[in-house]
């Protein structure tokens, strides 16, 4: 019973860890059943066949998305530091510098922002940044093909699930304090 009224203390580090722990588990969970949603959507007029081991620009738009939520829920300064581990974290999984590294994911905020003006809403952002990284215009009919514009209907339902790979905080504040 205390267990539960008594939160754990974490560090920037454990922050970052955690965070990138979640962040993986719910790509390599998620992907495959994202994957199966969009290609078997009715608004396609030929299925995009996104194969289960596409989940590279997915894994990306989620670590992005999750970091612009980062910087919204801590106070600057430890957003900052937190933001920096998870770079350095990631860019040694993804074998990369550190630099190259954050120069990746700012062009991924970059492209983000830019398919999704004028609306700053980050989650309708990401399912337009898997509209355009899959290809997915190719597959429409030729009305939203023309406009190079994802049909609403398609973008509604995949904002639903983009939804789900957005990390908790409240959750997440309900169990652990920052030291």
């Amino acid at each position: 019973m205390l267990g539960t009224l008594i939160k754990r203390r974490l560090s920037d580090n454990q922050v970052a860890n955690v965070f990138i722990n979640a962040i993986f588990d719910s790509v390599d969970n998620g992907f495959k059943e994202v994957a199966s949603l969009i290609n078997e959507d009715a608004v396609f007029m030929k299925s995009p066949e996104i194969s289960n081991a596409e989940s590279g620009e997915f894994g990306m738009i989620v670590i992005v998305g999750n970091l612009s939520f980062l910087e919204s829920t801590f106070e600057a300064d430890q957003a900052g530091r937190v933001e920096k581990l998870i770079f350095e974290k990631l860019a040694r999984i993804y074998d990369m510098k550190d630099a190259d590294f954050e120069k990746l994911v700012r062009d991924y905020q970059s492209f983000i922002t830019r398919v999704n003006h004028p609306s700053k809403n980050m989650i309708y952002g990401m399912s337009k940044a898997m509209f355009h990284k899959y290809g997915l215009n190719e597959f429409q009919d030729e009305y939203f093909k023309r406009m190079q514009a994802p049909n609403p209907l398609f973008l509604k339902r995949l904002d639903e699930v983009m939804a789900n790979f957005i990390w908790d905080w409240d959750v997440f504040f309900k169990k652990y304090k920052l030291s």
